[in-house]
This record gives structure tokens, C-alpha cells and sequence, in this order.
């Protein structure tokens, strides 16, 4: 069968149409992760958007299998009865045989069915299975590696689970097992070994020993082919779940990752080429707003700009208008994340603001979560004076507007000298001098419990950024994820992505990149780089990414002051667009959503799963892989109001006269054109619907022998 050749090119218009129908009706559907409807990281978000898009292929057949967690039930699954009969009798089985196994509908979107398997409850069975395992695979796992411990007993549930499956159905079933990350992996290998009748396929999200290297700031991509990955892995303590990683990866029909920045390293760290790249989406219509996003944008930026009127008190000394607002989420990886780098040209763009006196102000907001005890007391104090300002204001306004109505009632002009009396006069008086400020606004918002050794903390003492009046670049670290609960900042997560100009993630590690494809979703420019899933997508797609408001910045052929330097221009050209400028390239950006929707993204999970039937199937399903011609694939062409330039990385959004740029931009035009670069979302193979499908990134055909 032609399924030798790796497949690891992420060229949307290269899938074409099978065309041969496709019925599921005979397959089942298990993917399994340790993050179903248990949010630890990524790979939560990961599943729970793409859930609806696999529920409408497989319907009745789709089952995600995660670990219990009480407090996640309680809160999103409805328990109830399985429907399946085979399922039912297996779970009946395994539960009758000393575990618990739970079976329900996860409450998201799409509703899809889960078996939730408590991992706790048959801890008794930990030291047989590991010395299994141990006798199986020559993996020691030590008794202190809790985590690892976890990835034991699921992976030897799941694999139960399956099997037992497998053993109760009357028919002999085509079962497809998709297994995410190393702490699911072990249930792969333990299908292969066992020879059940499971077509598998393995997702690695993130290399282990990658991110771990990675953290401790090492040339990673420049050495990728020379670690010694045995004794990195030991010198980590991390060797047993590398081995169950890599097991897993060898061991799967099909495997996959997230990117192709991530292919060079699995391909390196794990000694296999992937498959097949499966980009991560989204449900791109929980986050459009159609054509209120503009709206939406202006709307979440002056509840920001209250904050920020709250946070420097005393010290408002710029113009709120000309102010922009940057931001960076995440994990707190200070060097994984690029959060080192984003101070460090923060700092030169301070300078170069300053030099060229400039009036534009910017706030940078470092949103990652930190050890903190609760939140600072200057914080919260800015906001209540804030907060006694504004009503002064209101009470006076109320009297102010009493005195001139009853005036203007009589015919007689007000005497202003008159309406605005002693008692007006002092409480004003009153609320300014309870503004004045005898120290700098903070920089974090909480009280850190480790202030002292702070990565970002001590870089801002470092490059001397103190939020003065002198700088024109501010800093305000919230180390807590935000929440429309929190009394300091009372917005959630999206609502605050759309109130910010630009999101800054510069990366050295990032497989895939969510944050700045939410923002994408948004309408929201971003600064990622070459070292991410998504920088990479997006420079395969886009001739010029800038021009849309996706600034791609090169970590991975330069040096980190080169790299900084490029920031900093970034940011800098940035800071020079006019309002306008700024509206047309948001504008620009909101067009580039489709691209990351799951209605696109989803097929080459199909492809997967395709590939993984006629492995594991050959004499049942039949797959055969095409070579693309050389037509096949697209790019987002430059757009027509940007001037042409040899310079791809100049930055593109026009920035000459405004009444150049009026001449030049034509939103219904753009739109358009962009439109025809992309093609409407093809009608996926629905469950009991007769439907072609799409291929994976060569061009495919697919069928039922």
C-alpha cells in the first residue's frame, strides 16, 4: 500500500476532495487525553473546540475517555447511562471487575459523549502494572513520580477499556484510538502489544524532553541533532516518561503533531518523522462577532482605559487616546515565553519614543500567572480613589445641572460664578488632592511571595522601566489569570484580548500558539515568531503576513539582540499608524479567522484517522496518497492598498499621508479578493450522511474496499 512516504505539509488548498463516499457507520471513535474535561493546559482548549466538529462526522460513535475528577464532573458532565449496548456491557464489565467507570455527556459544545475512568480508585493495581510494564518494555517508573504514576494507571485502563470493547462486540470492530501526549501514550503501546483490533494514532502537542531543554535557556534548534537524549532525559529525572513518550510515538499506526516546527523536533528528540501535521483551530464563531468587532474592540478598550486612570493616579500625565495597549498571556515561562525579550525591547522602544518625542504612550500587560498572596494595597487604592472621583464628578454634575435647568427655566443666562458654589468648589478641591501621589505607580498588581527573585520583576529593575513620568512605555505585571469576578480588573480573558492593540508573544518555544491565534479570531494584530506552530502556518499561507497584522519575528536565524532589534522595529512602526491605519489593519487581521477555523483544520484530523483505518485495516480500508501538483496550495496575496517593496519583513500596513491611504484602501475590495483566496468550509462527512471528504495535505483518496 503507498503509505510509506511521510506526510508533513501544511498546505490548505493541496487536500483535495476524495472521491469515494465514506461510511462510519461500522467504526468507533475513542480519543483519549488526560485533559478531558480536566483543564491542566492546551490541550484542554484543544478538545473542546474540535469536539463538535468530530461529533457531527462520527455521531453516536465518538467517545472521548479522560480521568474522573469530581470537582470537573460536578461542574461539566451530565452522568448518565451509555447508549451504545457494547459500550454499556464493557463498562458493566470493568466495573463488576474492581474499577469505576463513569459514562456521560460533557456540557460544551457538541455535547459529546464521555467515559471518565477514576484512576485513584484502582491504585491497588499500580505496583503489578508497573512491574508489567517494567517486564514489558524494560520502563522503571519511580514510586515518587506521582504524575508519571497517573500515566500508569490510565494508560493500563484505557488500554482495558478498549480491549474489553473490542471483546464484547458481536461483530469483529474497526476501532480508531486517538491518543494525546505521553500521560494517554501508555494505553497505545499496551494496545499494539496486545494486538487489538485498534487502528491508533499518537499526538504530541509538545515534546517533554524539548520543553524541558528549552527552559534552561540552551541553543535548542542549532543542536537539535546533537543531544545525547539519554542522558539529557536522566539528568532531568525525566527519563521514564521520555521512554513512554517515545514508546508511544514508534508504536502508533499514524503519528502526528502540531506544527512543522514541532515535526523537526519530534523528528529529532523521538526518532520519527510524523505523518501528518494537524494544526489546532478554533470555533471561530464563539469569537466573531461579525461586524461588531470594531465595536466590540472600542467598547473593551475604555473599560482598560478605566483601569489604567484607576492604576496611574496622581501620575496621568498622558494623553488616554494616544495611548495603545500590548499585552502578553501565558504560562509563566519567562524565556520559553520571550517574556526576556519583550522587556528588553520595551526598554529601546522607551528610548526611541522618547528621542523622537513622541506623544504616543504605551501600557504593556504581563498576564501570567505567579505565587502571589493577595492583591497590592496601592492597586487597590487607585482604583477606589478612581472610583470616588468619578462619583464627586457625578454629584456635582447633578447639582450643576439642577442650578442652569432652573435658570434657563426663568430665561436668565446662569451666572456661572453662582451655579458652581463653596460647597462645589471644596469637594472638588478635595478629590484632587486626594490624587496626589508620593510614590511611582506599581508595577505588579499583587504582592509577590518570591518578589526578590521575580524574572520579570527583576528585568524591570534591570532595565530601570518604573512607569516615571519621563518614560513613554509603562508596565503592569498582573501575575493571575483574569477573571469578570476580580475587583481590580474585572474582565475576562476575550473581553480584554479585544480591548488591546497588539498582543507581543515572542516565543522561543511555543509548538502551536493559541493566544495569538485567538487574537487573530479577534481582530487583534499580533507579534509571534518562526520558532512557533503558528508563526510558521501563517508565513506558509500569507505573502506577507505583516500586511495583516501577523508580524513574524526571526528567532530562529538570529542572534537574541538581532531578534530583539527586530522587535523592537516591530514595535516601534507600530506606535507610528495612525487611528485609521490601525482600524484598516485590524480589519485585515479579522479576515485571516477562517484560516484557523476547525471547519478547515479539522480535515487533516480526518486524514488521520483515514490513514490509521487502512494500517490497521488494510484489507477493509484503502488509502492512497497522490503526489501534489505543483498548482496545488495557496497564499494570501499582499493587499492592493500596500505599496509593493522587495521587503517582505517592512513593515506593511500603509503608513504615508491619510488622504494617500483614502485613495488607496477599499475595505469591500480587499474583502472580496480575500474572500476568493479561501474556500468556503467543504461539507465534512457527517454521520448517516452520504458525503465526500477531504484528503490529508498531499492529495488523497480514500475508501471501503
Amino acid at each position: 500500500m503507498p503509505l510509506a512516504r511521510s506526510l508533513s505539509v501544511t498546505s490548505l488548498s493541496g487536500m483535495e476532495d476524495w472521491d469515494e463516499e465514506f461510511e462510519l457507520e461500522d467504526a468507533v471513535l475513542f480519543e483519549i487525553a488526560w485533559e478531558v474535561a480536566n483543564k491542566v493546559g492546551g490541550i484542554y482548549t484543544v478538545i473542546q473546540t474540535k469536539a463538535r466538529l468530530t461529533a457531527e462526522e462520527w455521531g453516536e460513535n465518538y467517545f472521548l475517555v479522560g480521568p474522573y475528577v469530581e470537582s470537573n464532573v460536578r461542574t461539566q458532565v451530565e452522568l448518565i447511562e451509555p447508549t451504545n449496548p457494547v459500550l454499556k456491557r464493557t463498562i458493566d464489565k470493568m466495573n463488576s471487575s474492581g474499577c469505576k467507570v463513569y459514562f456521560g455527556r460533557w456540557l460544551i459544545e457538541g455535547s459529546p459523549y464521555v467515559v471518565l475512568i477514576d484512576v485513584a480508585f484502582t491504585a491497588w493495581s499500580l505496583d503489578s502494572w508497573k512491574r508489567e510494564l517494567w517486564d514489558l518494555c524494560d520502563i522503571g517508573v519511580p514510586w515518587f513520580d506521582r504524575e508519571a504514576n497517573d500515566a500508569v494507571l490510565f494508560g493500563f485502563l484505557t488500554a482495558w477499556l478498549l480491549g474489553e470493547y473490542a471483546a464484547q462486540s458481536e461483530e469483529p470492530p474497526h476501532i480508531v484510538a486517538h491518543f494525546h501526549e505521553w500521560l494517554a501514550g501508555l494505553g497505545l503501546v499496551l494496545c499494539r502489544h496486545r494486538q487489538l483490533p485498534v487502528a491508533t494514532i499518537f499526538t504530541t502537542h509538545a515534546t517533554l524532553l524539548g520543553r524541558y531543554l528549552c527552559a534552561g535557556s540552551v541553543d535548542f534548534y542549532n543542536k537539535l541533532s546533537e543531544f545525547n537524549l539519554d542522558k539529557e532525559a536522566g539528568d532531568r529525572q525525566i527519563y521514564h516518561r521520555y521512554c513512554l513518550e517515545r514508546a508511544a510515538a514508534h508504536c502508533a499506526h499514524v503519528f502526528t503533531t502540531v506544527s512543522q516546527i514541532t515535526a523537526i523536533e519530534a523528528e529529532h528528540l523521538l526518532k520519527r518523522a510524523p505523518d501528518i501535521v494537524t494544526p489546532n483551530g478554533l470555533n471561530v464563531k464563539k469569537f466573531s462577532a461579525v461586524h461588531e468587532f470594531q465595536n466590540l474592540h472600542a467598547q473593551s478598550k475604555n473599560r482598560i482605559q478605566e483601569f489604567v486612570r484607576g492604576h496611574f493616579y496622581g501620575h496621568l500625565d498622558f494623553n488616554l487616546d494616544k495611548c495603545l495597549f500590548l499585552f502578553i498571556a501565558g504560562r509563566y515561562e519567562f524565556s520559553n515565553k520571550g517574556a526576556d525579550i519583550f522587556l528588553e525591547a520595551l526598554a529601546r522602544l522607551n528610548y526611541l519614543l522618547r528621542v523622537n518625542h513622541s506623544d504616543v504612550t504605551v501600557i504593556a500587560f504581563f498576564i501570567m500567572p505567579a505565587r502571589t498572596n493577595n492583591f497590592n494595597v496601592e492597586t487597590l487604592k487607585g482604583q477606589a480613589v478612581r472610583k470616588q472621583l468619578w462619583d464627586t464628578a457625578q454629584t456635582v454634575k447633578e447639582r450643576f445641572g439642577k442650578k442652569l435647568y432652573e435658570s434657563l427655566l426663568v430665561g436668565q443666562l446662569p451666572d456661572v460664578s453662582k451655579i458652581l458654589d463653596k460647597d462645589d468648589l471644596t469637594i472638588m478641591k478635595r478629590a484632587i488632592f486626594a490624587t496626589q501621589r508620593q510614590c511611582q505607580p506599581p508595577i505588579c498588581t499583587h504582592n509577590m511571595l518570591e518578589d526578590s527573585g521575580d524574572p520579570i520583576l527583576n528585568c524591570v529593575r534591570r532595565i530601570g522601566l518604573f512607569n516615571s513620568s519621563a518614560d513613554r512605555v509603562k508596565i503592569i505585571f498582573h501575575p493571575e489569570f483574569l477573571s469578570s469576578t476580580s475587583p481590580l480588573l474585572p474582565m475576562d480573558y476575550e473581553e480584554f484580548v479585544r480591548g488591546c492593540h497588539l498582543g507581543v508573544f515572542p516565543s522561543y518555544y511555543e509548538p502551536w500558539g493559541y493566544t495569538p491565534a485567538e487574537c487573530t479570531v479577534m481582530g487583534i494584530p499580533s507579534i509571534s515568531t518562526n520558532l512557533s506552530g503558528f508563526g510558521c502556518f501563517m508565513e506558509e499561507h500569507i505573502a506577507d503576513p505583516s500586511a495583516y497584522g501577523i508580524y513574524i519575528l526571526d528567532r530562529r536565524f538570529r542572534g537574541v539582540d538581532e531578534s530583539c532589534n527586530q522587535l523592537t522595529s516591530f514595535l516601534f512602526q507600530f506606535c507610528k499608524q495612525s487611528r485609521r491605519q490601525r482600524i484598516i489593519q485590524r480589519n485585515r487581521t479579522e479576515r485571516l479567522s477562517d484560516l484557523l477555523d476547525w471547519r478547515y483544520l479539522g480535515r487533516y484530523y480526518i486524514a488521520a484517522r483515514h490513514m490509521a483505518l487502512a494500517k490497521a485495516f488494510p484489507d477493509d480500508y484503502m488509502y492512497e496518497l497522490h503526489e501534489p501538483t505543483s498548482t496545488s496550495g495557496f497564499r494570501y496575496p499582499r493587499p492592493a492598498s500596500v505599496p509593493p517593496s522587495p521587503a517582505l519583513s517592512r513593515h506593511s500596513s500603509p503608513h504615508h499621508s491619510e488622504g494617500e491611504d483614502e485613495e488607496r484602501y477599499d475595505e469591500d475590495l480587499e474583502a472580496e479578493k480575500d474572500r476568493l483566496n479561501i474556500r468556503q468550509p467543504t461539507a465534512l462527512p457527517f454521520k448517516n450522511k452520504s458525503s465526500v471528504v477531504l484528503g490529508a495535505n498531499g492529495n488523497g483518496g480514500f475508501a471501503k474496499n
